[in-house]
This record gives structure tokens, C-alpha cells and sequence, in this order.
């Protein structure tokens, strides 16, 4: 991580930890937000207004977090006016890594080799880990936020003007209930595989674990009435939000992170829904299997060999 602007030591996936060994997550630490006329959003400064080509997106295939920014640019119709660089999903003992991958770039906004110099270009004394989805601004140089919930929601309604976008992820009608479900998917599944996976006590793992199924279990019943989306016929920042661990569940957490009760290709229901989402445009090409793969199995604390395994298809 980054300590008062330097380097300090080998990346570690473990980022803090509580005293009965749970895996607690960094809180992201750049919180501006980007608005149709660059008045400031719920958090941070103004100043960044919704404009054509100003903005990049610095992603990680393997990242459930940046990826759900990129079903949102996706599903919103943002391609030609928000720029991609993906970046290596081999860790390295820098953290995230430019090109040396195939399907990863190099960095054509800001000549970086590593993630963590975009965040010491903007503040040269940072303290933290270099994490990603990264939103930068290409006019002004500074990082807009980083914190994936901030930058989805934003997307889902600051360029429309520019898109004529009719897509509503966060409908005013569903947003207690969205956010009621975003919660306990955050803290029972999107961060209780990390938790199962890195935690450092046996106590820590049992209890992940018996959330993350709990809360697979909840989910394969809920769609049991056919429903094509959790609210209904209407995809929702939900399931973004679900979609995202879910692709990831056989490829990496079952075998990684131990939340092997079952796989995910066993439980009929929730299997069709990820189908569904992955065949909407524009988001099968959000969802690199081998990137996945060989960014989870890249972590040495887990796997110190680095072998890939060849499973699942």
C-alpha cells in the first residue's frame, strides 16, 4: 500500500481485520460526483459536469466492484463518451499493473505503469491502497471518486441529456427497497465471499460462509415465481450489484475463497438469471473469464503456487 505517497511493501489482500479475525474493507477515500451541470453531488466538491470525452474509467476485468461500472456504461449507452483502460488481472507485488496481459491496456491518459500513480499524481502524501474502479477526469487530472456504489448511481442519471437514456436502475418507486436489498447482498454475499476468503479465523470463515449461502438460498427462492429480475420485469442496481458476484461464484470463490457447499451451476434458478443478465447487450463483454481466473488465483496469500486451475468452463 501506499504510505505518505511511497510504496511500502507487497500487496496484501488482506486490508485490515477485526478482532475475531473478519476481513474488514477500506473505505474509499475519493467521493466527488459527476452531474449534469457540475453541481455537487451527495458527497465531496463540484465542478465536474457531465460532458462528452472528459471522463475515463481505469477497471479491473477480475474486480466485481468495476465491473458493475461497466454493465452500468453499458446498459446507459456510455461507451463512446466515457474511455476504458483495463488493467492487468495478475497482481503484482505493486498492486494493479498496465498491459502485460492479453485484453489488458496500457495507460494512454497518464503514461502510468501502476494504478497506485494515478492516486499519487492527485495527492502526493496518500495513505491507502491503490484500488479500482478508478473515475478520473482528463480535463482537471484528478481522480473524480472511487467508490464504485457512488459511480454507478451517477451513471444511472447525470448523462442522460447527452444520451436520451431511458434506463432507470434506481427508480424513485423501488429505491427503499433497493437499498434495503443492496445492504444485506453487500454484507451477507458482494464482500461475504472476501470474508470467507480471507478471513484469518476459523469463526471468521463459518460465519461468512453461513451467510453467503443463507443469502444464496434467499435468492434462489425469491426467483422461484419466474420473475425475470429481482424487482420484477425491470433490471435494477440490484441486480448489477448481484450479477457481479454471481458470474464469479464457480470460477473463483467456490474453490478460492472455500464457499464450497455447492456451485452456483447447481442452483437452477439463480444459473438462468445470471444467463439472462449476461446475454442484455453490451454485457457479456463486461465478464472475462480467464481475466477472473488468473487475477484470484494471482493472490499469493491464498494460492502461493499461482497455478490456474483449468475448471470450470
Amino acid at each position: 500500500m501506499l504510505v505518505n505517497g511511497q510504496w511500502k511493501a507487497k500487496w496484501d489482500p488482506v486490508q485490515s481485520q477485526d478482532d475475531v479475525g473478519r476481513f474488514v474493507r477500506q473505505d474509499s477515500q475519493f467521493r466527488n460526483w459527476i452531474t449534469p451541470d457540475g453541481s455537487p453531488g451527495p458527497t465531496g466538491t463540484g465542478g465536474f459536469a457531465a460532458e462528452p470525452d472528459r471522463y475515463h474509467l481505469y477497471v479491473g476485468l477480475i474486480c466485481p466492484w468495476a465491473s458493475r461500472v461497466l454493465m452500468v456504461r453499458a446498459l446507459k449507452g456510455l461507451e463512446d463518451l466515457i474511455s476504458v483502460s483495463v488493467v492487468n488481472p495478475s497482481l503484482t507485488d505493486e498492486g494493479w499493473r498496465f498491459g502485460d496481459f492479453p485484453g489488458a491496456d496500457s495507460d494512454d491518459v497518464n503514461g502510468a505503469t501502476f494504478l497506485h500513480e494515478q492516486y499519487t499524481r492527485v495527492d502526493p502524501s496518500f495513505t491507502g491502497r491503490a484500488t479500482v474502479p478508478v473515475l478520473w477526469d482528463k480535463q482537471t487530472g484528478t481522480i473524480v471518486n472511487n467508490e464504485s456504489a457512488d459511480i454507478i448511481r451517477m451513471l444511472n442519471t447525470a448523462f442522460d441529456y447527452l444520451t436520451d437514456s431511458t434506463v432507470d436502475l434506481y427508480p424513485a418507486e423501488l429505491a427503499a427497497e433497493i437499498d434495503e436489498l443492496n445492504d444485506e447482498l453487500y454484507s451477507k454475499l458482494n464482500n461475504g465471499v472476501y470474508q470467507a476468503g480471507f478471513a484469518t479465523t476459523q469463526a471468521a470463515y463459518e460465519e461468512a460462509y453461513a451467510n453467503v449461502f443463507e443469502m444464496l438460498d434467499t435468492l434462489e427462492q425469491r426467483l422461484a415465481d419466474e420473475r425475470r429480475y429481482l424487482f420484477g420485469p425491470a433490471l435494477t442496481e440490484s441486480d448489477i450489484r448481484l450479477f457481479v458476484t454471481l458470474v464469479r461464484f464457480d470460477l473463483a470463490y467456490y474453490g478460492l475463497f472455500k464457499c464450497n457447499r455447492n456451485l452456483l451451476a447447481q442452483m437452477p434458478n439463480l444459473s438462468a438469471y445470471v444467463q439472462r443478465i449476461r446475454s442484455l447487450p453490451g454485457i457479456d463483454a463486461t465478464v472475462n473469464s480467464t481475466h477472473i481466473k488468473h487475477g484470484y488465483y494471482s493472490i499469493q496469500a491464498l494460492n502461493p503456487n499461482g497455478i490456474v486451475p483449468l475448471g470450470p468452463a
